[in-house]
């Protein structure tokens, strides 16, 4: 009960030295508000709201009606540019696709030949140049059927697929980015809280304060990761209810109960490695040095921004040790998926078990760092 009250009482401490703090506070703010609202509204990966120009050269009913039919969200009102523009737009980027339609476009589709009209796109807009095409080839499609006169079952078709979207109906990028960055901020501000609290206590001096006390090494490191990894789960859970769901409109599908329960799960092993690096470095600059290639590791590779089936098998089972891994499987079905209990304890399990790895060597790292002040 001593040692329990010994971190109770150092947590406040590493409390009121954060909020002390005014950068880290800014960081904290920045990071569970504008870092998950920019990207959830700005990164559009769909088709949405494009550029487009027409060339007319046929100028009959079924160009006319391909031209009026490009319309919003998916396109800006189409503009009629003439067939000598088509280089000069496209180079000066004022127009993602440009779709030149040749002249006896619609006789030929009246004799039931299948002309050909050419899609120009910019792909330095990569996202959209690569599902455009396909948009504007459905729209004219569909557009052009009263004036086909050729075989109407020339290829039929065999078996028909009937797709549903489950947990994001409208495919909505925006959905996905505003939970994956609250996902990947909990692991750069667990990291870096928990070792700036253990690298502001080096670079003050005040460490030595408190090895003259009678606190024994695994107070000073539990009181740090506690008290962290509260003001991450508290940020956390803010940024998800008002920041996603209030602003963003993202439905949370599961319960929030078990998400903390996972969050906290998954925090005790995250602080630690914060702590275990602080103990590496000497300086805040070097720390920041050697975070952030472990954080962009944990970003790219934990099937946040790629799903893991699609890595190396080699990578796919290194990656298994990595407590982010399971952390984003886990935030996936419970927020999207409306996991149960039932469905993700494997994760939570595996996340207990590593961070347990990870507390005691972070433990011996830190006893040897303090000793070496001593």
């Amino acid at each position: 009960m001593k040692s329990f009250f010994h971190i109770i009482r150092l947590g406040l401490k590493e409390m009121i030295s954060l909020w002390r703090d005014p950068v880290l506070l800014f960081l904290i703010f920045y990071c569970f508000t504008f870092s998950v609202y920019s990207p959830a509204k700005a990164a559009v990966m769909e088709v949405k709201h494009a550029s487009i120009a027409v060339v007319d050269e046929d100028d009959a009913p079924a160009s006319r009606k391909i031209f009026d039919a490009f319309l919003p969200p998916l396109f800006n009102r189409p503009v009629k540019i003439p067939f000598n523009d088509i280089n000069r737009v496209m180079d000066e980027s004022q127009y993602t696709f440009v779709v030149d339609i040749p002249t006896r476009f619609q006789k030929d589709l009246l004799k039931g030949q299948a002309p050909t009209i050419e899609i120009v796109s910019d792909a330095t807009a990569m996202s959209q140049a690569g599902r455009g095409p396909g948009y504007i080839e459905n729209i004219i499609a569909q557009e052009v059927k009263p004036y086909w006169n050729g075989p109407k079952e020339a290829d039929p078709v065999m078996v028909r697929l009937d797709s549903r979207a489950r947990f994001n109906p409208n495919m909505q990028q925006g959905w996905f980015d505003g939970i994956n960055q609250i996902i990947n901020n909990i692991s750069v501000l667990a990291i870096f809280l928990t070792g700036a609290a253990v690298l502001r206590e080096r670079e003050r001096g005040t460490i030595e304060h408190l090895l003259v006390m009678p606190l024994q090494p695994f107070e000073l490191m539990f009181a740090k990761i506690w008290a962290n990894g509260l003001v991450v789960v508290v940020a956390a859970m803010v940024s998800l209810l008002v920041v996603v769901k209030g602003a963003l409109g993202v439905p949370i599908s599961g319960s929030l109960t078990l998400f903390v329960l996972g969050l906290v799960d998954y925090l005790f092993s995250v602080t630690a490695l914060g702590v275990m690096l602080a103990t590496v470095v000497r300086s805040m600059p070097q720390f920041g040095l050697l975070a952030f290639p472990v954080f962009i590791v944990m970003n790219l590779l934990s099937g946040g921004q790629t799903p893991l089936e699609s890595m190396p098998i080699l990578l796919q089972r290194i990656m298994k040790f990595v407590p982010s891994t399971h952390f984003v499987s886990f935030s996936q079905a419970v927020l999207f998926r409306a996991a149960n209990f039932e469905m993700v304890w494997r994760d939570m399990a595996t996340m207990f078990l590593i961070g347990s790895a990870y507390t005691i060597f972070t433990l011996s790292r830190f006893r040897k760092m303090l000793a070496a002040i001593q």
